[in-house]
Formats: structure tokens, C-alpha cells, sequence
């Protein structure tokens, strides 16, 4: 997944920081960025010298392979916006992140001819309310519009003719179905298009998933944790969801519903990501005017 690389590249890094001498990094005159020691050559147009890279995730492709991929026609990407926020004692601060993770991995190769803008993290509040609970941080809303804007602008600007907008968290939803709108109106040349895609946020379906087709009935202990959505994470971050912290004070269950075996919660997990991604990419098709997957 891509914390696992991130962290492969990171060590990486360090270790080839460690034993390159300060002289040949450009001592305290480096400008940063690579190039250090003349004009940066103009790569626009260059051959991709490599084999191309398996990922739908634009921020972990080269410049080469999104141009390229953006030639071939992948010209549909997703907005992606989820929060940092208080999840109860087992959970990340940040479980839609790790939950787009997941869902904007499958979204993007069920969908096909889609790449993934990086996630926005943070979500629209208050930065000045009192007692924010620790480890939540704000946007103020017009700051988040204004991110999501100067993302869909950007890809516009390079190409990408179809951009989707959604969520995971319900605070969300209201401000970016503002930016679609505005977008929408303000694009009127016709040659890139944005939608909202309220129905990616489907929670209550997903509830019924859980208790008519894998047989689980949660009985909620009133925290802000649901085993739908720990299944979720799992499959981008183990640790995410604390587990072997949980495995190791026999509390790896949540409202009543055990997580053990890991390898079920996962299975069970890549069938509601399933779940949520076709009546996700099944919207998305309808606001382009294309067959869904029940008229093919």
C-alpha cells in the first residue's frame, strides 16, 4: 500500500543522506529540489526512460507517466476529502484518510482511465472554536473550497476532462457539492466537466450490506467506531486501527463484533470496499451520461 512504500522510500533517503558527504550535497548553497548545480533540463518532452509504475495515485508517479498516461487517455481524476478527527481509543485521528486509501485505490481501477489527485486531509470547521478535542485541525470552509478549487483547476489545466469530487466524512459534503456547482458554471467552454458524487458516502448501505449479506449486527457502544469501517482501514494500515496493541489487551473487538481473525475482518473489509465501489463508480458513470454496469 502506500504508506509501505512511502516508508521504503523514506529509509531510503536517509541512508543515502547519511553516507554522501557534505560536499557533494551541495553545502549550504543547494537550492533544493535536484538540479543543484545548474539549469534544470526541460523534461516536458522527453521520452520516459523507465518502465512505467503500477499506480493510479498521481503524487507517486513521475511527471513522464502522468503526461503520458494523460495521452493514453486516463483523463478522469478524483478529489478525494476526508478529516482528522477524534475516533475513540482505537482509531487513528485520521480513519478517513486511511479509508480513502482503500476506496480511491478500487474506485480508480474499477472506474478505468482514472487517477487519483492526493487526498485532502483536513475538513471544514471551525479553527477558532474552543476545545477542539486534541488532534483534530481544521479548515476554515472557505479555505477548503478553495483547495479543492485550486486542485480541480489544476488538473483541468493539464488535461484531465473529467473530475469527480466525494468524501468519507459527512461535514464534507455540503462544500464540495458548492465548489462542483461553481465549477461547473464557471467552465463553460465544455472542455472539462466536474461532478459531486454524494452517493460515495453511503454508510447507511453499507450497514445493511453488513448485517443482510456478511451476517455481522453491531450493537453500537456508543464510540465513534463501527467494525465497517475498522475492515476498511485495515486494508490500507494494520496499525490504523491498533491492532496488535488491541490483540495484545483483548480488545480487538468493537460493539460486540470480534476483529479476529485478522484475515476474515480483511476479507470482509475488500467485500464492503467492493460493495462500495461499484455503486461509487456506478454514479460516477451516470453523471458522465454513460451506461452504468446494470444497462451493459
Amino acid at each position: 500500500m502506500k504508506r509501505t512504500m512511502l516508508a521504503a522510500l523514506t529509509g531510503v533517503l536517509m541512508w543515502t543522506v547519511a553516507v554522501t558527504p557534505v560536499s557533494a550535497q551541495g553545502g549550504t548553497q543547494a537550492r533544493g529540489g535536484g538540479g543543484q548545480f545548474g539549469d534544470r533540463l526541460d523534461v516536458r518532452n522527453m521520452e520516459n526512460p523507465i518502465p512505467v509504475f503500477d499506480s493510479v495515485w498521481i503524487e507517486e508517479l513521475t511527471m513522464m507517466e502522468v503526461r503520458d498516461f494523460i495521452k493514453e487517455g486516463k483523463t478522469r481524476a478524483l478529489i478525494l476529502t476526508g478529516g482528522i478527527e477524534e475516533n475513540g481509543p482505537y482509531l487513528a485521528t485520521g480513519k478517513h484518510n486511511y479509508v480513502l486509501e482503500a476506496m480511491g485505490e478500487s474506485i480508480a481501477r474499477e472506474m478505468g482511465k482514472t487517477l487519483v489527485a492526493p487526498i485532502v486531509r483536513l475538513e471544514p470547521g471551525d479553527p477558532e472554536r474552543e476545545n477542539i478535542s486534541p488532534g483534530t485541525i481544521y479548515l476554515s470552509r472557505d479555505t477548503f473550497k478553495a483547495v479543492m478549487r485550486d486542485m480541480a483547476t489544476s488538473l483541468k489545466s493539464q488535461g484531465f476532462t473529467d473530475i469527480f469530487i466525494m468524501g468519507d466524512s459527512g461535514g464534507n459534503r455540503g462544500p464540495m457539492e458548492e465548489v462542483a456547482t461553481e465549477l461547473t458554471a464557471s467552465w463553460g467552454d465544455g472542455r472539462a466537466h466536474v461532478y459531486f458524487i454524494p452517493e460515495h458516502y453511503n454508510y447507511s448501505d453499507v450497514q445493511t450490506f453488513e448485517e443482510e449479506v456478511l451476517g455481522i449486527h453491531e450493537v453500537m457502544e456508543g464510540l465513534h467506531d463501527d467494525y465497517y469501517i475498522s475492515s476498511i482501514m485495515m486494508n490500507a494500515d494494520l496499525n490504523s486501527v491498533r491492532t496488535n496493541e488491541r490483540l495484545q489487551s483483548g480488545k480487538f473487538i468493537i460493539n460486540g463484533v470480534s476483529l479476529s481473525p485478522v484475515e476474515k475482518t480483511l476479507a470482509n473489509g475488500r467485500k464492503i470496499i467492493a460493495f462500495r465501489t461499484e455503486a461509487t463508480v456506478t454514479a460516477m458513470r451516470k453523471a458522465m451520461g454513460e451506461p452504468t454496469s446494470n444497462q451493459r
